[in-house]
């Protein structure tokens, strides 16, 4: 049995926020070829979700339920619950996280 994935609102963000660096930086083709390695590895965390490490950042936090995968140079962060996969954060892997998780924080608040 295969999980279902969320896309949540922030990783659609991060979507839309790598697309306009990668085609203002690279090129289109860039673009796609990247876009095609994420859905890819995101479709396969259906079949084993566990396949991911937890992120190093996060594990200093103790949040293990977190894990992720490095599609090309990104990284996808995501949570599974029950049968749900849900993915909270889509990121160039060269990308500060710390800084990132941070502002992510302050924004909640």
């Amino acid at each position: 049995m295969g999980f279902r994935v969320v896309v949540l609102d922030s990783a659609e963000q991060d979507l839309k926020e790598l697309r306009a660096h990668i085609l203002k930086n690279f090129s289109a083709d860039t673009w796609r070829d990247t876009y095609t390695k994420l859905k890819d590895a995101i479709r396969n965390l259906q079949n084993f979700p566990p396949a991911g490490s937890i992120p190093e950042e996060i594990e200093k936090l103790n949040l293990t339920q977190y894990r992720q995968i490095l599609p090309g140079m990104n990284r996808v962060i995501y949570e599974v619950r029950q049968d749900v996969i849900y993915v909270h954060i889509v990121v160039d892997a060269r990308r500060d996280m710390n800084a990132l998780l941070t502002r992510r924080l302050l924004r909640i608040i």
